[in-house]
């Protein structure tokens, strides 16, 4: 494998790391405080094409290749993981699915706008009672005139409160179950939609999570995205590249923990040194830098199947559950690196803590990564 950047991708990594180091990590602290939605920086993402960075230009985008969004995803989220996500969704769970199954009309209306950055989309998959078990929905579509009369809830909906269209998955057959999945691109301001309150969470609170309600929503049978029956595997596929983007989420938020971690051991003193100097710490760091390192080369592996055409399935799940799992690892030594001041608000150790837990749960827990593996592993 090679492992050196096209210059392409070298000049999407440091455009996206001078942009975080001048708009998102000045501000990251306060929007997490005050719970913001970084309206301002998104525009400025969307200007550079972050926000449809797979999309072809004929469709808004920027064209580009699945390890730039690795590269694009992991500074952005060096700089602000709430920012983060926000881009993540838009890209992997929203445009790519449209992309990959939508027709012309659908993608003049529900890709263009939104691989654009001028209007954002949502991914509502998980419901109160149905997370890991996508099959167990209980969101109903039932054919009515020219569409489908939509029924239910999803809850944990980010870009929810912002969203300008929502990927609904409902049920169109309950007796095939996961067969019985469809897939409908439902715009916010339908009749039947509606939202409930941003959800308060513990990390990434930049980016604005809710419940969306459906009662007897209306959607036009155009709307619907591919074939009854085919929403299940539109999911699966569209988390399959969504893990990418997770993993690379992991590995900018536990850069940024690692880098501050760095330049605090090298200032605080204790016993007559640098903390820094203390062979204890200096093993805690290293570890930390070589599991970052490990994640990124599983992260790009996975990236650069997908550009390739080949399966990427079983990568992109190792990729996502290693370097979620190495996110919890890394943000949490370095909190304890901090002592006391990890645990204040003053400095970002304990944001970190907090931003990285989410990824061993979100586009697929951590369990179910593994049973993705082990489902590949069998196979062979």
């Amino acid at each position: 494998m090679d492992f050196e950047l096209s210059d392409e991708q070298r000049q999407v990594r440091d455009l996206c790391r001078e942009l975080a180091d001048r708009e998102l990590r000045p501000n990251a602290r306060r929007w997490d405080a005050e719970h913001t939605f970084p309206d301002a920086a998104v525009r400025q993402l969307a200007e550079l094409g972050l926000m449809g960075i797979l999309v072809p230009p004929e469709w808004g985008g920027a064209g580009m290749d699945a390890v730039c969004y690795a590269l694009a995803m992991e500074e952005i989220a060096r700089g602000c993981a709430g920012t983060s996500v926000i881009v993540s969704v838009n890209n992997s769970l929203f445009c790519d699915p449209v992309l990959h199954h939508g027709t012309d009309e659908q993608k003049r209306e529900f890709l263009e706008p939104f691989a654009r950055g001028t209007r954002l989309g949502a991914f509502a998959l998980t419901e109160p009672t149905s997370g890991s078990d996508a099959a167990e929905m209980r969101t109903s579509a039932v054919r009515s005139g020219g569409g489908y009369l939509l029924d239910g809830s999803k809850n944990f909906i980010t870009n929810g409160p912002q969203a300008d269209a929502v990927l609904v998955f409902a049920v169109t057959d309950r007796e095939k179950r996961h067969h019985g999945v469809t897939a409908f691109l439902v715009p916010t301001d339908l009749p039947g939609l509606s939202r409930g309150r941003p959800d308060e969470k513990v990390g990434i609170r930049a980016s604005g999570t809710c419940t969306v309600f459906l009662e007897r929503c209306l959607v036009p049978e155009r709307f619907r995205l591919g074939a009854e029956g085919e929403g299940f595997s539109i999911a699966m596929r569209a988390l399959d590249g969504g893990r990418i983007g997770i993993g690379a989420q992991a590995l900018g938020i536990a850069r940024a923990a690692l880098e501050e971690a760095l330049a605090y051991a090298r200032e605080r003193r204790a016993f007559g040194k640098p903390v820094a100097q203390h062979e204890g710490v200096q093993f805690m760091l290293a570890d930390m830098a070589t599991e970052l390192d490990a994640a990124r080369l599983l992260v790009w592996r996975a990236a650069a199947r997908k550009d390739r055409g080949q399966r990427f399935t079983a990568e992109a799940a190792m990729a996502k559950l290693y370097a979620s799992e190495m996110c919890e690892r890394v943000t949490s030594h370095a909190l304890q690196l901090h002592g006391g001041y990890g645990y204040v608000h003053d400095y970002d150790a304990e944001r970190h803590w907090r931003d990285g837990r989410i990824t061993q749960i979100y586009e697929g827990t951590s369990e179910i990564q593994r049973l993705v593996i082990s489902s590949a592993l069998l196979r062979e």
